[in-house]
């Protein structure tokens, strides 16, 4: 097999450690890689650099190509996380993360066949970042939605179910409140959905969701939804299989792609 180049970037804590781990693995299966190291997270803080670099972000859209360890974002105060840095900057619009059961892996639901994709927006939602304070007592935050990043969101995500052989398709929402946001992407995926016949269609209020993954989560197969509920739901679709450290995530651009530990 051919060298590649693959943009790394270790990350924080574990990160280095677990990166050298996968590189081991990645060379043992015969790919050989032509690593380009970034700085990001604590690392690129520690150089006087912001959690998420412009040569970091530039490197990775030149290469195309990022494997990623877990960055640092501490709450309420402090840097911004350089995930969502990382993901607005090169438009990685779809996050997609499975959640299979994993042979001989101990757990409350290793006995049932758990085997689904959420695939998450990435860019928009209340992650878009547009948070402000205008009096010291109120803080207030913008969801934003729109009708381009749902159609590419819902096509992406109807086009990798057939890839991948799927047949039904979930969308994950809350627009009986959220009427306006939710809303315009609960219309805009029965539009997408009107375009793949093959596939079944339907969709859950997030929180009947979260419900229904603890109790009957085999009945589950493809699930997209909005940022926040993604990373939510995401998580705890992960500790149905064994939890974070076993998650895998795959951030999708037009031009760009970065693969990471979810944890």
């Amino acid at each position: 097999m051919s060298n590649k180049r693959i943009a790394i970037l270790p990350g924080d804590g574990i990160g280095p450690e677990i990166m050298a781990a996968t590189l081991r693995v990645v060379e043992a299966i015969g790919f050989q890689g032509d690593w380009v190291y970034f700085d990001a997270g604590l690392a690129a803080l520690e150089k006087g650099l912001p959690p998420m670099p412009k040569e970091t972000i530039e490197g990775v859209r030149e290469i195309g190509v990022a494997l990623k360890g877990p960055t640092t974002t501490p709450s309420g105060t402090g840097h911004v996380s350089a995930n969502v840095a990382l993901r607005k900057a090169l438009d990685l619009f779809a996050n997609v993360r499975p959640a299979k059961t994993i042979p001989g892996v101990a757990g409350p639901y290793s006995n049932k066949e758990i085997d689904l994709i959420i695939v998450r927006e990435n860019t928009e939602g209340l992650y878009s970042g547009f948070e402000y304070q205008p009096h010291p007592d109120v803080a207030q935050a913008i969801k934003v939605i729109t009708r381009p990043n749902c159609k590419r969101l819902f096509q992406y995500t109807f086009d990798m179910a057939r890839r991948q052989g799927r047949k039904r398709v979930t969308l994950v929402h809350k627009a009986n409140i959220m009427k306006l946001t939710d809303g315009m992407m609960l219309e805009e995926f029965y539009k997408e959905a009107a375009n793949w016949s093959e596939f079944q269609v339907d969709d859950v209020i997030v929180d009947n969701c979260c419900m229904q993954l603890v109790t009957r989560p085999e009945k589950f197969d493809v699930l997209v939804t909005e940022n926040l509920y993604g990373d939510i739901v995401s998580d705890l679709a992960a500790g149905l299989v064994g939890g974070l450290g076993l998650a895998p995530g795959a951030n999708i651009g037009a031009t760009c792609a970065v693969f990471e530990a979810v944890h």
